[in-house]
């Protein structure tokens, strides 16, 4: 495995609206999860419209966020949610290729549908360090509280690297 230059963290920065160090509902196990900052799709009923405003929240170096994430042995993945965390897959990106080369794994949310992001250059580079993404815009009309790590049914848990592989999307089995 190549060796990563670590300092790449300090020089970049993400724009957040928090970070929860300790999650069991963005995924499973123990997950850190960023919130980032900004969302082009202003869903009618979201969670997290706070983190809907491009001029909110907060710049933060990966550092801050990475140290967070190592200090915790119980912390078994990391999920990117919004936010749009697709509208900075630079700063992302980077966060991700570290953060799996220590073991982690990565989810995703995002309001884009798994096509938009696999044709998009610069979402790809995110996508493609990602092992799951939960694609989709919530729906309210479609909410509902019995789904797994989802607010709405059109959203799905998709399996990155063999629908990569495969050239077509591929549903995680096990999540209802």
């Amino acid at each position: 495995m190549e060796s990563l230059d670590l300092s790449i963290l300090d020089k970049t920065t993400v724009r957040i609206a928090g970070a929860v160090p300790e999650s069991i509902v963005d995924g499973p196990g123990i997950r850190y999860v960023i919130f980032t900052q900004g969302c082009p799709f202003h869903c009618r009923g979201c969670h997290n419209v706070q983190s809907q405003s491009l001029s909110g929240g907060m710049d933060v170096t990966l550092r801050v966020l990475y140290d967070e994430i190592v200090e915790n042995p119980l912390t078994t993945g990391v999920t990117f949610s919004g936010g749009e965390p697709f509208i900075q897959p630079t700063p992302l990106s980077i966060m991700a290729k570290i953060l799996r080369a220590k073991g982690y794994n990565i989810w995703a949310y995002s309001g884009f549908v798994f096509d938009k992001l696999a044709n998009d250059p610069q979402r790809r580079r995110l996508l493609e360090l990602c092992d799951v993404v939960v694609d989709g815009p919530f729906v309210l009309a479609k909410k509902s509280l019995e789904l797994d790590f989802r607010g709405s049914s059109n959203q799905r848990i998709i399996n990155v690297q063999e629908s990569l592989k495969q050239n077509k999307v591929i549903l995680m089995e096990g999540f209802k």
